[in-house]
Formats: C-alpha cells, structure tokens, sequence
C-alpha cells in the first residue's frame, strides 16, 4: 500500500487550489452605495464589468475572487444610471457645428452618458458623432436623435421637414426610417391641425416612437387619441386641462386669438376635474411629459437676472451666444404686464408638474440646451431641472427616475439600459454624496463609466478645461 506523505499532500493541495480559475472582468466597481431607482434602497454593491455590460452584481460582503484591468474603490460613492438629458438641441447651421460637438464634453462632464437631440438642422454631424461615440473614437453621451422636426410649410426652425398633404408626410417619415432617426418629433409653427393629427397616426402605424408640440388649433385628446408617445413642453397639457379648451381651441382656429392670448385665459380657466380626466388619459396611454422648468424660470427672469457672470458662459461660443440675443431682445422689449404673465405663468407650470406626477404621468427630465435657448447651458442645466422639480414638492427619488430611468421606457431602451442591472450597458455615474438627501448632489459627479472607459474627476475637469472657449 502506496503512503501520500504530508508534504506530498500539501503540494497536490496547493496545485489544486492555484488551478481554479478567477472570474476575470474589464472593470470592478467595489463597495460602492448603489441606489435602486425603483424602490430608493441603498445597498452595498460590487460591480462588475466587461465589455461595456455590467456582468455581475454581488453584495460587497460577497468576496467574490476575481481579477480586473481596472478597480475603482467606490466607498462612500452613491453609485446611479449614467443621466440622461431628455430634451436638448444640436442645431444652428453649418457655421456652429464645431461649438455644438463642443457641447459633447460638457454632458459627459456631468454625468450625463444619454441625450435625447429633439430636433435640429445638424443632422448630418449629429448621426457621425454618434456613430464615433458608439465605437469609442469620441468622448460624448449616447444620442438618440430626432433629426429634422416635422412642421408645416415655412417653418420656423431650418432644416424641418415640411409637411401639408398625406404624400407629404409619406415622404418625410420615409426620409426620416432612411437616416434612420430614433424618434419623430413634431412641431406647431406652421402645421394644420389636421396634417398634425394624421402625421402622429401614419408614424404610429409604422411603429415610429412620436413627441412634439401641439398645434393650439388642436384638442389635446385628439393629439393623445392620435397615439403621441410624449409632449415637449407643459402649455400643451395647460390647454388640455382648461374647461374652456374647445372654445379657445375655435377662436384660434378662426384666428381671433394667438398663442401667448391665451394663455392667460388658459390658466384662469384651469378646471381641476378636467385635469383630472386629462391626467388620467395621459397614463392611460402612457404618454410621458416634458415639463423643461429650468428653461421656464431662466426665461421668465431674464429682466431681473444678470448672466454675463455664469460660470457656464466661458463654454459657450460667440457664434451661441449671438442666437441668444432674440429671446433676451424679447424679453427686454417686453411689457410690464407680458412679464408678469410669463411669471405668472412659470409659476403655475411648477404646481402642474408637481400635479402632473402625483397623478402617475411619466414626467422627462430635459433641459432643452442648446442654441438660441438663452443661458441655458448643456450639462448643468439637467441638475438644475431635476432641482426645479424637487423644488415644486417631487421627492427626490421620483425626480431621478425621470432622467434614465423613463428616458429608457420613453425610447423603449428599457430592457438594455436606464438601471443597474446584470446584462445592461455599463452608463453610470459615481457621486461624491446622496442625491435621495439632497438632489443638488447630483452635482458632485467623482466618476463616469461609459461603456468599458471610465473618467475620473482629473478627466472630467479635462473636459470641461477643454471645452473653454478661448
């Protein structure tokens, strides 16, 4: 009989042991707070990545045995969904492309890893960067992109595609699937009533994801009866909330009244068992709202609010800052009682989002950044939005859901990203403090993993260094 002596047997253990094989990952996230969007629990977590998916998720207790080319020590991190930006604007012709791809650092910045481009005349630019992105040949946010707007014949933003009869908007659905876009958006300048309607129903019978403005010659009912996904803007929803709308929608119609007459009138006749009936069709049909309060405030102060000190206006080109000057020229050149309208008025909008929610509609969070809209600077602005909803009484978790979390359901993206989860992409945001405790701490950005490229706070600062204007 054979006898395995003692040292004979340690090194077959030792052999034994050193032969299993560690889990090997791209990038292991350790210890990190991670923040469940659903629910608002906090747990520590490790994090694990390869290939720009997250792979496992385990309890740090877990003393998992693994191997990783990068490890980031996340303690004391509140770890999110990299956010999203659901509503800005590449757009202001040829001569401004270069100041709007400039734009791409200041989200990533941020912490922003999505944006949702609603419409512009960049298209061509637009669909290269966000190719260079995917590929990781560019540092910017994913952009899911509208291209061109839909609108009727002369429009007021260039580059839409301009729609009046039903072959029209055969073609301009069709220019749109060969690009192709993510989503359509349509916009109220010019369109009729009627070609809006059957706009929103052809692109629905192709199963194109829908969003815009409302034409005020329009019923809201009818917009969500023609199968809209979502609507940019609260004066649209305002209308649709006001025991009057039918007899404002005529008298628009016959052209007695304009856009900014009504308002007023709007909100006086604000009927809460209408909004009520509205709220309830909105998520009935799943419609999701993009209230864009940050912009509202910035705009409606502009007489009382000097700017030309904001830290962000160091990133902003002359060639920006010259298509601010139509709306600060408006609002300087203004009435005392137009002013006071537009404040009256931004006002309400926060009780209407706050109502709007409590309700169970599926708000966005969306900046509506970018050229011609006046100090309202891409990257910080998504945290000003998400404090201006905290502000009108949305608790904070809430608030955070409407930036990746709904972007994904609103595009449909839900089951790849918008959480933290085992097989998603790996877009997420490290911060330096609670966001649940106080939602200006969405601010304090430690890192961004993009993918399988993390950028720590030396790379961020890099980014916003080289997007300075000089």
């Amino acid at each position: 009989m054979h006898k395995i002596y003692p040292v004979l047997f340690y090194l077959i253990f030792i052999q034994g042991c050193s032969s299993e094989e560690k889990e090997t990952f791209d990038i292991a996230i350790l210890n990190g707070s991670t923040i469940d969007l659903i629910t608002g629990k906090i747990e520590p977590k490790d994090i694990f990545i390869s290939d720009g998916r997250i792979k496992k998720i385990l309890p740090s207790t877990a003393g998992l045995s693994f191997e990783a080319k990068e490890k980031i020590d996340a303690t004391e991190k509140f770890i999110l969904p990299g956010f999203w930006d659901n509503h800005v604007h590449f757009r202001g012709g040829d001569s401004l492309i270069a100041a709007n791809k400039n734009f791409l650092n200041l989200f990533i910045a941020n912490g922003i890893t999505t944006v949702r481009d609603a419409g512009g005349d960049l298209t061509t630019s637009v669909m290269e960067w966000k190719a260079q992105i995917a590929s990781e040949k560019l540092i910017g946010p994913t952009i899911f992109t509208s291209g061109p707007k839909i609108d009727g014949p002369n429009g007021t933003w260039a580059g839409s595609l301009e729609v009046e009869t039903e072959e029209d908007i055969i073609r301009a659905l069709d220019s749109l699937q060969s690009i192709p876009t993510d989503f359509v958006k349509l916009y109220d300048s010019r369109i009729s009533g009627d070609t809006y309607l059957k706009t929103i129903s052809e692109a629905e019978n192709r199963n194109l994801i829908t969003s815009g403005h409302m034409p005020f010659t329009v019923e809201l009912d009818e917009t969500i009866g023609a199968g809209i996904d979502a609507i940019e803007h609260l004066y649209y929803i305002m209308k649709g909330c006001s025991s009057a709308e039918e007899e404002i929608t005529q008298q628009l119609v016959e052209k007695k009244i304009g856009f900014w007459d009504a308002m007023p009138v709007l909100m006086t006749t604000y009927q809460d068992s209408t909004a009520q009936k509205t709220f309830k069709d909105l998520k009935e049909n799943n419609v999701f709202v993009v209230p864009t309060l940050h912009i509202g405030a910035t705009l409606s102060y502009l007489d009382e609010t000097d700017h030309t000190s904001d830290t962000y206006l160091q990133y902003v080109s002359d060639g920006i800052k010259k298509t601010y000057l139509g709306r600060i020229n408006r609002a300087m050149q203004s009435s005392e009682q137009q002013i006071k309208d537009r404040k009256e008025l931004q006002r309400f909008f926060g009780i209407l989002t706050k109502s709007l929610n409590d309700s169970g509609v599926q708000l966005l969070a969306g900046s509506d950044s970018g050229a011609y809209n006046s100090y309202t600077y891409p990257g910080i602005s998504l945290h000003k939005e998400l404090q201006e909803m905290v502000k009108e009484g949305i608790p904070p978790l809430e608030a955070l859901r409407t930036s990746a979390f709904n972007g994904s359901k609103f595009l449909k993206k839900d089951t790849d990203i918008g959480s933290i989860a085992e097989g998603k992409i790996s877009d997420l945001v490290l911060l330096e403090a609670n966001p649940l405790e106080d939602i200006s701490n969405t601010q304090k950005v430690f890192s961004v993993i993009k993918g399988n490229v993390i950028l720590d706070k030396a790379e961020l600062q890099k980014l916003l260094d080289d997007a300075l204007v000089r």
